[in-house]
């Protein structure tokens, strides 16, 4: 099996008003004479190095269980800038959300070959960068049709995004939490309980009747627990 190739890129982002470090992954059988998926990865440096997600990709498509995708991991610059932009009550996560839905998204399509569609983009993210990506595909439904949620950060503001989107059968949703995240370590708010916000959160996904996938792991709020989901979520959420 030839491994994707893995490319840093820089692009400007007038919305966030700064040099974005992006890394962008472009499988081994890459060609601009087919169409690809995409999926745009908050947390993106810990996507590609602690959850390996490009080796899972590059096992798929060599199975051909996926359809050719390039993956952009956008990584986070500091601890404290990640919550400014991912936090739902950070100054700074709706100016993220318009760079991943118009300023991104823009340039991947102008600049690979891309379908151009919402149910061939997907966001994905890990506690704070899920909840970045549930807002975003909460907002832009039409953009981003498919969202996989690993532990999400979860309060009224999240849950008031979901219940607003009007059309729930436009955007797919994949969601793990882990059994053990009730007392979660979080560098600003103390220990958090992750896990029964995240039941109200699947009790708000199935009653609106979503396309869903919801698991509760065997794990904590830790990449031990979410590397080895992402083969699987990876399939499930193309199947919904």
């Amino acid at each position: 099996m030839n491994p994707g190739k893995i490319e840093e890129i820089c692009f400007y982002s007038k919305e966030l008003q700064e040099e974005m470090e992006l890394l962008l992954y472009l499988p081994s059988r890459y060609s601009p004479l087919y169409k690809h998926n995409i999926i745009l990865a908050s947390d993106g440096k810990d996507y590609f190095q602690l959850g390996r997600i490009g080796r899972i990709a590059d096992e798929l498509m060599e199975e051909e269980l996926i359809e050719p995708v390039i993956i952009v991991g956008i990584p986070y610059k500091t601890v404290e800038e990640r919550r400014r932009l991912y936090h739902p009550e950070g100054d700074r996560h709706e100016a993220y959300i318009r760079f991943l839905a118009h300023e991104l998204i823009q340039y991947i399509d102008e600049t690979y070959p891309t379908y151009q569609i919402g149910s061939s983009r997907m966001l994905i993210g890990d506690s704070l960068a899920a909840s970045i990506s549930l807002l975003t595909a909460s907002k832009y439904p039409n953009c981003f049709g498919k969202v996989v949620l690993h532990s999400p950060f979860v309060n009224k503001h999240v849950l008031d995004a979901v219940q607003s989107i009007k059309d729930p059968s436009a955007l797919s949703i994949y969601h793990v939490i882990g059994k053990q995240e009730t007392y979660v370590p979080t560098t600003a708010d103390g220990r958090l309980d992750f896990l029964t916000p995240n039941r109200e959160l699947h009790q708000l996904i199935k009653e609106k009747r979503f396309p869903y996938f919801y698991e509760e792991l065997e794990g904590d709020h830790t990449w031990k627990s979410w590397q080895p989901d992402i083969r699987r979520a990876l399939l499930e959420i193309n199947s919904l």
